[in-house]
């Protein structure tokens, strides 16, 4: 079985607490590897080697350091296939969605080779007599980063990517259901130039993540993951003096309207709902038609391209559309909450609980599923199924319908689908939550835009990548400066001759 390992200090290092996770192969249900999971000790010592390099790299300007993440740029083109295969053998996703996984980290890499301009500060001539007043933003020194299962390359390089090209050293702790693509992009980093000990890859559970939390050496910490983890770390963070973003859970709604284009809402729905198994914060699991017409004309849409969905392996290649969950538990998860549904009195239209796979019967594979008639209080629409699991939810009007999504403790993303221009804009004016799409079923943006939530899916002021990143991760300094250039008196300056 293989060993995994941390990447501390340019290095390889073995595990030294003597306690073990496993990382299992999704579509098998076998134990691939062991990762080690840090103790305290372990990880201070990390973060120790992190504030001995971190101000040497924080001297480096802006230009060199953003000269790094454009050869890691070039790198990550070369190993695209090389990362997504190790992602696809550990997460289950497909090869093309690994790919994107990739892909979308990537892109926020590009978007930081401009830290020259977005590092600037401002400058104001002459704000007094003589007096000029500048800004400087400068790193706020060793950084952490907690990351997710459902996105073990594009996460990770959305935290470290802006934290280094500010300045920073970055300690990663990811998933340790998923860990080994961390530590190949901390090797590419260092292939690109970045010098040992800058980013650094820590695997754990809650004894690391308690480890930076108390730590007082970590400034800030970015997290993803579920809201009630999100407040612990939120809290807990920012009570320690430490900067704080925390990203939570998701219960996305897509409104569908009478004048919707259905077939481009029912494939928006398959793709948005059950691509990567539903294990997107962004994935949309509430389907809100309106009007029970409407909600006919899309049960009949959605019912036959759900039920041609093709479960498998990645292997399987570009004959599959999403694979096994991550987990034996999630699998269970999923399906308790499944039976729930059918418990609190929802319609099942599509059944997925018997799904079985020749070859596959121990994997953590989970058919898709559809739900009709789903209401409010059930708790498939209450809690993150994070699962091909679609609900539907019908509205008797507009203002019903947008009344589910705003009335929802999530925020994360929303979406409209109507060929009326009036509406999409008096929705995306009105909508409480911070991502929207008009015709549009997962509104992800682009990395030179920022990703964030409202409610109870984020805690904290700023969002991630885009501008805020380089909010997040600088401090501003504002320097006032004079120098006196009056008639000299026995070697002092005379400031009367400025008066």
């Amino acid at each position: 079985m293989k060993e995994l390992t941390h990447y501390i200090n340019g290095q390889s290092v073995s595990g030294s607490s003597g306690r073990f996770g496993d990382v299992f192969n999704p579509a098998t249900g076998e134990v691939q590897a062991r990762v080690p999971l840090a103790s305290k000790e372990e990880f201070d010592a990390a973060v120790e080697i992190a504030a001995k390099v971190q101000p040497k790299w924080g001297a480096v300007n802006p230009q060199r350091r953003a000269r790094v993440m454009m050869k890691f740029v070039d790198l990550l083109h070369r190993d695209m296939d090389k990362l997504a295969e190790v992602l696809s053998s550990e997460h289950g996703k497909t090869f093309p969605d690994a790919k994107g996984d990739v892909q979308r980290g990537l892109e926020v890499a590009e978007y930081c080779i401009g830290a020259p301009q977005m590092l600037k500060g401002e400058f104001t001539d002459s704000a007094g007599p003589g007096i000029d007043m500048y800004s400087m933003k400068q790193p706020l020194g060793v950084c952490g980063g907690i990351t997710p299962f459902n996105f073990p390359a594009m996460i990770p390089m959305w935290m470290f990517a802006p934290s280094i090209v500010c300045g920073n050293a970055f300690i990663l702790k990811p998933s340790e259901r998923d860990p080994s693509v961390p530590i190949l992009l901390a090797e590419l980093m260092e292939e690109a130039g970045l010098p040992k000990g800058v980013l650094q890859v820590i695997n754990g559970d809650k004894v690391s993540v308690d480890a930076m939390l108390s730590n007082p050496t970590v400034q800030s910490i970015g997290f993803v993951g579920s809201t009630p983890i999100a407040e612990y770390i939120y809290g807990t963070g920012c009570a320690n003096g430490k900067r704080v973003q925390c990203f939570g859970g998701a219960k996305n709604h897509m409104i569908v309207m009478p004048d919707a284009d259905m077939d481009l809402a029912a494939d928006a729905l398959v793709g948005s709902g059950y691509g990567a198994a539903g294990e997107r914060c962004m994935a949309i699991s509430v389907a809100v038609p309106v009007g029970e017409e409407t909600a006919d004309r899309l049960i009949e849409k959605l019912a036959p391209r759900i039920e041609k969905l093709k479960v498998g392996p990645y292997t399987a290649g570009d004959d599959v559309d999403f694979g096994p969950v991550v987990t034996s538990a999630a699998k269970q998860n999923i399906l308790n909450l499944v039976q729930s549904g059918i418990d609190q009195g929802a319609e099942l239209v599509i059944d997925g609980r018997d799904f079985s796979l020749q070859g596959y019967e121990h994997g953590f594979f989970v058919g898709p599923h559809l739900f009709d008639r789903v209401t409010p209080d059930m708790d498939i629409y209450k809690k993150e199924i994070f699962g091909p699991v679609l609900s539907t939810v019908r509205a008797g009007s507009y203002e019903e319908a947008i009344g589910l999504a705003m009335s929802h403790e999530y925020g994360n993303g929303t979406a409209i689908f109507t060929r009326d221009g009036d509406t999409a804009r008096d929705f995306a004016n009105r909508i409480n939550i911070g991502m929207v799409g008009v015709n549009v079923p997962i509104p992800v943006p682009l990395a030179y835009h920022t990703f964030g939530g409202w409610k109870k899916s984020v805690f904290g002021d700023l969002n991630q990548h885009g501008p805020d990143a380089f909010k997040f991760y600088t401090r501003t300094k504002t320097v006032t400066s004079r120098w006196p250039s009056g008639i000299k008196e026995g070697g002092e300056f005379n400031f009367k001759a400025m008066d």
